[in-house]
């Protein structure tokens, strides 16, 4: 078997898939309906794109295919890479990682994390609370982001601009009718906000010691006295998740995000309500991440929680389980807008 150059150049799932393989490897190239199709003895080789490669974009392409051989993303899940060995899938990403079983053909490969992008390099705090507010829900112009996350016109309108630039949000003409700029993509917009935010969480963070049998009950209690002591918090992650939308059984680790960006802060508030630190504690404070978080926290259940989005993102941190919830907030939370 010879190792042929399809006609065209490889799209970015070919060409990561092409370059895990080891050199010995020979496939051949036959034209196929959607481009080169890559052939393995008889065996036609499928490889499908799924965007980011989150738990989300996997379980659409298992979906929508009845047979998959290779999937390719920029940076797959621990839960997408889960999901797709329970498939019997090989998957591939742009980070060179791999685990492809395709006859004779047997690769594993740990891959390295790129740099950031110019592209994630636009994305700061504002660009993240205004993606916030858009993502709940606001209108993408700068009076409704600006009413939504309290911050500036200033912020707002360079904040909007930088999505539009990442192609998340599109307008029909640049000014007059048809200016208004909208979501291209809700996913997407989603996808890429999560990976900004992941990028830029808050170093600091205070692990508390609780005995707590019922954590969205306990968070309750300990948020009235903070409320009553004029301390800003709201719940993340699983406890926040179990009143938007529950679907994990129990819940392990609690995480509050506390209006305060210094340890010394978090200790206070932590005092506040009769908490002490202690490592390996099951309750974590964190300052908050965002104006966006800070203004978008709501009250659900009796539990003042983070929006939706960031709690999309604190799940998808705490394992396989942690991003299954995550897809089901979001496919909770875009049904109530639908």
């Amino acid at each position: 078997m010879t190792r042929r150059k399809p006609s065209r150049a490889p799209n970015r799932a070919e060409q990561a898939f092409l370059d895990v393989l080891p050199p010995a490897v020979r496939l051949k190239v036959s034209a196929g309906p959607l481009g080169p199709d890559f052939v393995l003895g008889e065996r036609v080789i499928q490889v499908k794109w799924v965007g980011e490669g989150d738990l989300g974009d996997v379980r659409r392409a298992l979906d929508a295919s009845e047979r998959l051989d290779v999937v390719v993303g920029r940076h797959l899940s621990p839960g997408a890479r889960d999901a797709l060995a329970k498939a019997g899938v090989s998957w591939v990403d742009e980070t060179g990682a791999a685990e492809v079983a395709l006859g004779t053909i047997i690769v594993s490969k740990s891959g390295h994390r790129a740099p950031s992008s110019p592209a994630q390099a636009r994305w700061t705090p504002a660009v993240l609370a205004v993606a916030e507010s858009v993502l709940c829900g606001a209108e993408p112009t700068v009076s409704k982001t600006r009413e939504a996350t309290g911050l500036s016109t200033g912020s707002c309108t360079t904040a909007l601009r930088s999505l539009a630039e990442l192609d998340l949000l599109e307008a029909d003409a640049a000014r007059g009718r048809g200016s208004a700029r909208r979501v291209r993509d809700a996913r997407a917009l989603l996808a890429a906000y999560a990976q900004a935010a992941e990028a830029l969480r808050p170093a600091v963070s205070l692990q508390i010691g609780v005995t707590w049998r019922d954590p969205v009950a306990s968070l309750v209690e300990a948020g009235r006295k903070w409320t009553s002591r004029e301390v800003g918090w709201c719940a993340t992650g699983a406890a926040a998740a179990a009143v938007l939308g529950p679907y994990l059984t129990a819940i392990g680790a609690t995480e509050v995000y506390v209006d305060s960006d210094t340890l010394a802060g978090l200790e206070a508030a932590a005092s506040e309500v009769g908490l002490r630190p202690i490592e390996g504690g099951r309750l974590t404070l964190r300052p908050m991440p965002t104006q966006g978080v800070r203004h978008l926290a709501t009250e659900v259940g009796g539990l003042r929680v983070a929006p939706w989005p960031r709690v999309y993102v604190d799940l998808r941190t705490v394992g396989v389980r942690g991003e299954e919830a995550a897809e089901h907030l979001w496919e909770v939370m875009n049904g109530r807008r639908a």
